[in-house]
């Protein structure tokens, strides 16, 4: 039996996110039914996270066994055949038979894009967040400074969530902002449901001057969610890329 990782794009406007859902489309239903119109078997696709309804992935591992005869390598071009266009293979190869897409990542890069304009935009309007408000980059540089280390996130996580241990560490946060565009990249260990969303939120918050960058040590020290800022929509969250 052969175990295939996958690298996977994705436009997620479409889709109930990655985790399979009784009457409802997902990512994951959708590359499963793929693969079993090639392999005539009935498989079950491992995925590195469960992104949530609107997420985009530019760089989503996952992983599946089968007995079928077609090379690794070939399941990118067969799969491509068979899927939407707004999902598409990247890569498919042969992995050791114990790796498993979820619990051996060793860290996730997020990506966050604000479109810092008076108006909306049409275009943009499922790849991007627009809040409405003037924001300070460099204020915002500075408070995500703070959330760089370990640190316990609870104030940063959405109820909804059955992980019992809070503590995640931050291996890097940056604030960009090129033409309208504000783009704020996380990478870390591990996430907690809806966590980047709502650092996202909190930075945003900063930016347009409700609080100071140096709030965001009392928020991780006091452990209220109250104290945190908003969940951004899912909308303009990308992921970009698991490491191993």
């Amino acid at each position: 039996m052969n175990n295939i990782k996958l690298t996977i794009e994705y436009d997620g406007t479409n889709y109930y996110g990655w985790q399979r859902q009784k009457d409802k489309i997902t990512i994951q239903e959708a590359i499963e039914v793929a693969i079993a119109s090639i392999t005539k078997e009935t498989i079950e696709v491992i995925g590195s996270s469960r992104t949530d309804a609107g997420v985009h992935a530019k760089g989503f591992v996952a992983n599946f066994k089968t007995n079928s005869s077609v090379p690794p390598k070939r399941f990118r071009e067969a799969l491509n055949t068979k899927l939407p266009d707004d999902i598409v293979i990247i890569k498919s190869e042969e992995v050791n038979d114990d790796f498993h897409a979820r619990y051996n990542a060793k860290g996730k890069t997020y990506e966050y894009n604000l479109l810092n304009t008076e108006a909306p935009s049409a275009l943009l309007r499922n790849y991007s967040y627009h809040p409405k408000y003037d924001l300070d980059v460099d204020a915002m540089k500075e408070a995500a400074k703070y959330f760089v280390g370990t640190h316990d996130f609870i104030a940063f996580r959405s109820q909804g969530s059955s992980v019992k241990g809070t503590v995640r560490t931050i291996f890097d946060l940056k604030v960009e902002k090129k033409d309208e565009i504000i783009k704020i990249s996380v990478t870390g260990d591990g996430f907690l449901y809806n966590m980047v969303r709502i650092i996202v939120g909190t930075l945003i918050e900063v930016g347009r001057g409700k609080n100071k960058p140096q709030y965001i040590e009392e928020i991780i020290a006091k452990k209220d969610r109250k104290l945190a800022g908003f969940c951004v929509p899912a909308k303009g969250l990308l992921l970009k890329e698991v490491y191993y």
